[in-house]
């Protein structure tokens, strides 16, 4: 869609049609909600002032990136957002061209951008990097070293700042409104370079001295003065619901021909009232009523998160030393509950995973028992330092893996396919899932008396109900659930226990069914014993193969001269698509009626 002509009125009405349609879609489909709504003048502005097709447009996250998905020729295809072979929820440029970077985890805007502006400086290029960045990604520390760099070596970047959440004092925000624009007007660079050549560098070294801190003075009142500090210009804030006002101050910081923050205030949900403001639950929905804002949520079994939730708490209860951080996910993870029942021993750091987790293996030296509740796909952000900080010194850390497996919707940058893969090689942890609500509960309590690293990982969603009585957990012991009468066992871990169970019910001979439980260490004794009995073993587990819970059974096999076969469920060298998690296992042949013909 070019924008590049129309007027301030017509733009004004293309907002408004481009949240008619946000509104509609993610109201049947679900989708990032509240964030992409409050950035809708801001796309606009981006739109207008640079040019999409040239100039790198970089969304952090990309949780705001439908407007820019509209205006970028997706219009009609929009109805497709999140489906299985749709639209992407986030940005993806075998998608689209107007998209230069595959976004889903936070904080790596800046960086991008850094990248970029050098590559267009070698290059010789008249490009400028245009960042859109929320005030949460703002919390991680990828972004100072970004800013850090970009300072120095002052290369341009306009970095829009779409602040939803941090609150400036009307007369404040006014006159440092005020003062920034004509920091940053174009007279004043002007006049501030002519008065530095002509006048300021021929002053006694005691006047210059002066006139440089008149200037310092006049910054040290606006808000910006840390990216100031940091060699990078500020300007705001603004309204970032004012489209002229936004278009206006963004054609001067792209004329500014170096890095420039542009500080904008917007509203979360702006557009729809009923999500206007701080509701999280507005954040990412499911789909709802527009009349009325209500859920059209499907009456289901409890989610294993809410599960860990009531395990954990419970263990809190009874024990002082039980301490626990999620990063910026708190009802994601269920630690909101925790937060607000134990608040001096539970806590959100924001968007810090590396934080969280060395903060934490300190705790455990001063001897509290840790529980690091995080999703799959974000651990992967502090692997150093569950190395580094956990894993040397063999600290009793518990790291709660929530949304192990597919996630659906959200895809490739969120599925938790990889926990086992990396975790597994490391000396000292020990990793074990639960494959029920009972066997969860069961497993937080075994977690405690632990006195290593350990990992537990555990579904998006619901466990399945299973007919086994679970024991309770013993270190490195698995639990054979079923004897068979055929030469197949059928080994499941964690969630991948109920596709075994869903396999063997509709297969037609009797198998054997074993829960693994442990990946690290492996239940030696008992797959000696079995593979005396059954010759054909079935591995069934929502992660990634290579590294995975067959590799570990392959290598003890190899190293026992087992004589069995196995055959691996687990997930091929690819990442996995968004969409309904039924339709990708579909896609993946991984359903229990396609593992049954593949057997």
């Amino acid at each position: 869609m070019n924008i590049k002509s129309k007027d301030l009125g017509e733009l004004e009405e293309l907002c408004t049609q481009i949240r008619e349609r946000i509104i509609d879609v993610v109201s049947r489909n679900g989708g990032h909600f509240s964030s992409t709504l409050g950035a809708v003048e801001l796309t606009v502005a981006m739109h207008k002032v640079f040019d999409v097709q040239s100039d790198p447009f970089i969304f952090d996250v990309s949780h705001q990136c439908y407007p820019h998905k509209l205006l970028t020729g997706r219009w009609e295809e929009f109805e497709t957002i999140r489906q299985f072979g749709g639209l992407s929820g986030f940005t993806k440029p075998k998608e689209s061209s107007a998209d230069y970077f595959v976004a889903g985890h936070s904080s790596t805007s800046i960086s991008l951008a850094v990248g970029a502006a050098k590559s267009i400086k070698l290059n010789g290029e008249n490009r400028v990097p245009v960042v859109m960045i929320g005030d949460g990604s703002m919390t991680a520390g990828m972004v100072y070293e970004a800013l850090n760099e970009l300072g120095d070596i002052k290369l341009p970047v306009v970095i829009v700042l779409n602040d939803n959440e941090m609150s400036i004092a009307k007369p404040i925000g006014s006159i440092s409104k005020y003062l920034s624009k004509i920091l940053a007007g174009k007279f004043y660079q002007k006049l501030r370079d002519r008065i530095d050549k002509s006048i300021v560098q021929k002053l006694p070294e005691g006047a210059n001295y002066i006139a440089k801190k008149i200037e310092e003075s006049i910054k040290l009142i606006t808000p910006g003065v840390i990216f100031e500090e940091m060699g990078i210009d500020y300007i705001g804030p603004i309204d970032g619901h004012n489209l002229e006002e936004i278009i206006e101050t963004l054609d001067i910081a792209k004329g500014l021909n170096k890095p420039v923050i542009v500080h904008a205030k917007t509203i979360k949900g702006k557009g729809y009232e009923i999500a206007e403001g701080q509701n999280e639950k507005w954040h990412g929905v499911g789909p709802f009523n527009v009349e009325t804002g209500e859920f059209k949520k499907k009456a289901a079994a409890k989610a294993a998160t809410a599960v860990y939730a009531d395990a954990l708490s419970a263990l809190a209860k009874k024990y002082d030393n039980v301490v626990g951080v999620t990063a910026a996910m708190p009802s994601g993870t269920g630690i909101d509950r925790l937060m607000a029942e134990f608040p001096n021993r539970f806590w959100d750091v924001a968007i810090a995973e590396q934080h969280a987790v060395t903060s934490m293996a300190a705790m455990a030296k001063e001897g509290f028992k840790p529980y690091i509740t995080i999703y799959s796909t974000f651990l992967q952000r502090a692997f150093d330092q569950v190395i580094h900080d956990v894993c040397i010194m063999g600290l009793p850390v518990v790291f709660a893996i929530d949304r192990a497996g597919i996630v659906g919707n959200d895809g490739e940058t969120h599925q938790g396919a990889f926990d086992i893969s990396y975790l597994r090689f490391l000396p000292n942890m020990i990793l074990f899932a639960p494959r029920d609500n009972q066997s969860l509960h069961q497993a937080i309590d075994f977690s405690y008396k632990l006195d290593k690293p350990c990992a537990i990982r555990y579904p998006r969603g619901a466990f399945k109900e299973l007919k086994y009585e679970s024991n309770e957990f013993e270190l490195g012991k698995a639990q054979l659930l079923k004897e068979g009468t055929s030469n197949k066992l059928f080994i499941g871990y964690g969630a991948g226990v109920s596709k075994a169970c869903d396999t063997e019910a509709l297969h037609e001979e009797d198998i054997a069914i074993l829960d693994l439980r442990f990946v690290k260490p492996l239940d030696e004794e008992i797959l000696n014993e079995l593979a005396s009995k059954y010759n054909k073993w079935y591995v069934f587990s929502d992660s990634q193969k290579q590294g995975g819970v067959a590799s570990a059974i392959l290598e003890y096999i190899n190293k026992a001269k087992l004589c069995v076969s196995v055959d691996s469920f687990e997930f091929e060298d690819h990442f996995i698509v968004h969409g309904e998690t039924l339709k990708v296992e579909e896609s993946l042949e991984l359903t229990a009626k396609q593992l049954v013909e593949k057997i």
